[in-house]
């Protein structure tokens, strides 16, 4: 008797919406549901209970917010520091920059262990790894009775160069142990050089950890209860019409699944005799801001390498959705309800180590990404010198703009309903009325309360021009400063917001075409459902190479060894599959403060000069270089690879209509077009506004537009 496959639901939980796709019968659906900022499990167990109707084997695939919102918001764990004596301010002083070096009246954040929290260990290990002086057991006693006594929710653990030795710290675990507190470590997080970046990273991991664990075990528990399941019974009717698979049904069979492939899970353990079985069997992964899902258990002992995990997504979806209509020169553009991420990729995603998430380092990889407080939900207001600006505080989820029907601040959502540019009966495909009439109201009324002349479109469209010119800086930073050239590549616009905004973005900077993916308010969730299981490890080793030197001898023992770590942990999660291995290190020349990584080849010197050439303008052959650090990436395939699905678009109740909308200052005549009915192949001319369940896409006179074999938009002059 053949086992059915569990049903795999991914899901994308951000600030306004959760986001969530899954298979049926190897055809994509979608779904969404507006997020529940207080307690995120919440609107997914929700949503979880309305796909899976009575399956009994769900397996989850989570990208989430809960770690970013914590480092922002400063709602993390009361945490104990402990490092060499003498280094406890290390993370209040850190590299001594300004982030407004003219802002006489910047107040930087205070750290995130407050200064009774930090303590010292009488220790040292040398740069080169050996123990100078090691710590004394009486010593270790006295540091863990300190640390009770402050009663710490989480202790971070960074000793200096325990990258090069961890003997020490190895003591200090073993004498820590006792406090039952869950414990970051540096040389098992990140280790690598530069002290203060690695305690900052192993604080955020320790002041995230207790959070984190919290809020994945909430959600276990929703979602294995089937609490929220009697919700699901009554199918609402946008998803009865289009089959979206609300209610209950059988566990769809995948047949990419059935042929042989292995989906990359956990082996299942057998209970034991007279165990009762759960109402549901789930299984939760969490998305990694490096790109590639990892075990629950890993990401509550790890959540740091989980702060980016949903924009994480939508760059894995974009390059996947561009490589089908082929294109792998792209920008991505991420516009959601609370913030804009962008991101380039030049033939595929790159990961960087040098990320800054709340104004803190955080050195472990993650996707290269750069965010924006710039979405749909972004408040207007009017400065103290009366310019007007867009963001980064947004209305969120709750109350939401106006037009949602609680809001009473207006945001980008409302200028562009405002406009025309968002056809206020056609909203999550049909099902959701945006209020005009209240909109209007309420804008003009918040115009007059600040002394503004401007009329409501005359705002809106104000509104609109500087959220576009936040983000087209955003743009900036991740190609022209990088020393790219915007003309090169292609925009692939997603999120809820991204396609109202594309063209206008890629006018700017001269991009000559922008990519609108199918369901593209959901694109980060089908990401997170293609992605790869991913294990990253690194290790400092400073080995200086003389031009011409051989240097493979000394680095092939460091690699293999890596790689040995690397499949001893994905073993001991019971992964299936076979792993592929990708080395890199990072190199610069001697002397210099940072490097470039690149992939460990036999020409990776050559490779590294034309590369710090392209990136800085020159190279110098003839000098020394220094291998900093070596790095090992281990990734098992997902089982669905996007090549594999059916794109179905639904259909709903949207229908083909026209009205007047703004465009630079003039009004047109414009016809809304539901996407499922352009004719692929057919060129259509804007200007025009096309629907869909998950996301509008606006386009402007004098642009033409087609749909190509992928079922994608392309949208060029």
């Amino acid at each position: 008797m053949r086992q059915s496959i569990p049903l795999r639901i991914a899901i994308d939980s951000g600030g306004t919406f959760t986001d969530c796709v899954w298979l049926q019968d190897s055809t994509l659906q979608i779904l969404k549901v507006f997020s529940t900022p207080a307690d995120p499990s919440r609107s997914i167990a929700d949503a979880v209970s309305r796909i899976a109707g009575d399956a009994q084997e769900i397996v989850v695939l989570h990208g989430t917010t809960v770690g970013t919102n914590t480092l922002l918001q400063r709602k993390g764990a009361r945490v104990a520091f402990v490092t060499t004596k003498g280094f406890e301010d290390s993370i209040e002083i850190g590299r001594q920059q300004r982030p407004k070096l003219y802002d006489f009246f910047f107040e930087k954040d205070p750290a995130l262990s407050p200064a009774e929290l930090r303590f010292g260990v009488d220790e040292r290990t040398s740069a080169e790894g050996t123990v100078l002086r090691a710590p004394t057991a009486a010593s270790l006693k006295t540091l863990a009775a300190q640390i009770a006594a402050e009663n710490p929710q989480a202790i971070a653990l960074s000793l200096l160069f325990s990258f090069a030795n961890p003997e020490n710290e190895q003591a200090v675990v073993a004498a820590l142990a006792a406090l039952n507190l869950p414990l970051s470590v540096s040389h098992q997080i990140l280790p690598e050089f530069r002290e203060y970046e690695r305690a900052s990273t192993v604080l955020v991991n320790a002041y995230l950890q207790p959070v984190m664990q919290s809020y994945l075990q909430k959600l276990e528990e929703r979602l294995s209860s089937g609490q929220e399941r009697a919700e699901a019974r009554v199918p609402p009717p946008h998803q009865a019409k289009t089959g979206l698979g609300w209610g209950p049904r059988p566990v769809p069979q995948n047949p990419s699944s059935q042929a042989g492939a292995t989906p990359p899970q956990p082996a299942q353990k057998r209970r034991g005799p007279g165990t009762p079985a759960p109402a549901v069997h789930s299984q939760i992964f969490v998305m990694q801001s490096s790109g590639g899902i990892t075990a629950l258990a890993t990401a509550a002992e790890q959540p740091v390498r989980t702060v980016l995990s949903g924009p994480a997504g939508g760059i894995v979806g974009a390059a996947a959705v561009a490589k089908r209509s082929g294109f792998d020169r792209i920008i991505t553009f991420d516009m959601g309800g609370t913030s804009t991420d962008v991101a380039l990729i030049d033939g595929q995603p790159t990961t960087t180590n040098e990320a800054d998430v709340a104004g803190l380092p955080v050195r472990v990889p993650v996707l290269d990404i750069h965010t924006v407080g710039a979405g749909g939900g972004s408040l207007a207001r009017f400065d103290a010198g009366g310019a007007l600006r867009v963001g980064p505080e947004s209305a969120g989820a709750d109350p939401g703009p106006i037009c949602y029907g609680k809001g009473e601040r207006p945001t980008v959502t409302d200028a562009n309903l405002l406009l025309g540019r968002l056809p206020a009966d056609q909203f999550l495909g049909g099902e959701f009325q945006l209020d005009l009439p209240r909109t209007q109201k309420i804008v003009a009324q918040w115009l007059k309360k600040n002394h503004s002349s401007l009329s409501p479109e005359e705002f809106a469209a104000g509104v609109v021009r500087v959220v576009n010119a936040n983000m087209e800086k955003a743009m900036r930073v991740v190609s022209i400063e990088r020393g790219h050239d915007p003309r090169q590549f292609s925009l692939v616009a997603f999120g809820g917001a991204g396609g109202m905004h594309a063209c206008d973005m890629a006018h700017a900077l001269r991009i000559p075409r922008v990519i609108v993916p199918a369901y593209p308010g959901a694109l980060s969730a089908l990401g997170i459902l293609i992605s790869d299981v991913v294990k990253d490890h690194s290790r400092t080793i400073l080995f200086r190479v003389a031009p011409g030197a051989a240097f493979s001898t000394r680095l092939d023992p460091i690699f293999a060894e890596l790689k040995r770590n690397i499949a001893t942990e994905l073993k001991k999660e019971d992964w299936q599959g076979s792993a592929v291995f990708e080395p890199s290190c990072d190199i610069r020349y001697r002397g210099q403060g940072y490097e470039l990584n690149l992939p460990y080849t036999a020409n990776v010197l050559k490779r590294f000069h034309a590369e710090h050439k392209r990136r800085y303008g020159y190279s110098s052959p003839e000098r020394d270089l220094e291998i900093v650090t070596v790095r090992m990436r281990g990734r098992v395939a997902s089982p669905e690879k996007l090549s594999r699905l059916k794109i179905r678009e639904e259909q709903g109740r949207l229908k083909a209509s026209s009205q007047m909308v703004h465009f630079a200052g003039r009004r047109y005549k414009t016809q809304i077009i539901p996407r499922s009915s352009i004719q692929q192949g057919r060129h259509y001319r804007g200007p025009a506004i096309i629907t869909e369940y998950s996301a509008t896409t606006v386009i402007p006179p004098g642009l033409r537009y087609q749909k190509d074999r992928a079922g994608n938009l392309l949208i060029e002059p």
